[in-house]
């Protein structure tokens, strides 16, 4: 199946969250880093193309209506070309707070491009920090540089017709309308705050 929803939002903007909205909205399955955790195949296709390998969208997005998160928000313009009939979802979170998130979680795996455990190389280093980032991800004002030039990009080069930009916070309303649904009764969704990811 085409995807129909490209989630455009860097890690920790509430994609987590967004993810289970798509699922319940029933957009899903909705493809997002878990997904890499504990799929070997996944993983494979992941690192290949952390390697420069050419993308068979088809083959990665096998089983998937949706996508939000790293590593799929890497190529978002990409997707968006190949699948020119899905919409496109920005989602934001201030600057500075998104940078504390992210140096709080999942920096430490994005630090060294060799996991010391496994003597893997590590696709989310090549794929996030390395090639977004030029490997200074932890450097506050870089990162936060890039990551405001990054939203500015998605929202110049999305018709605006496509395009959600939803900031964290926002609830059901915005993307229920985008999507053309109705409000469900159940609360919107609120998963992997930094505290849950360090607890996890």
């Amino acid at each position: 199946m085409p995807l129909e929803i490209i989630g455009a939002g860097f890690g920790r903007t509430g994609t987590r969250s967004l993810k289970d909205a798509l699922d319940m909205l029933g957009f899903g399955p909705c493809h997002h880093m878990r997904e890499l955790h504990d799929n070997d195949t996944q993983s494979a296709l992941w690192d290949a193309l952390a390697d420069g390998a050419t993308p068979d969208w088809e083959t990665v997005f096998e089983g998937y209506r949706s996508q939000v998160d790293w590593p799929g928000a890497a190529f978002w313009r990409q997707l968006a070309e190949a699948y020119p009939q899905a919409r496109v979802i920005l989602s934001l979170r201030d600057p500075e707070s998104w940078h504390r998130s992210v140096t709080a979680t999942i920096g430490r795996y994005l630090t060294d491009e060799i996991d010391p455990e496994t003597g893997r190389t590590r696709m989310s280093y090549r794929l996030i920090n390395r090639d977004i980032f030029g490997g200074r991800i932890h450097e506050p004002e870089h990162a936060m540089r890039i990551f405001e030039e990054h939203n500015a990009e998605v929202q110049r080069v999305i018709p605006p017709e496509r395009l959600l930009v939803l900031p964290v916070g926002s609830g059901w309303g915005p993307l229920c309308d985008f999507l053309g649904v109705p409000v469900p009764e159940e609360p919107y969704p609120s998963l992997n705050s930094t505290a849950q990811f360090l607890a996890r």
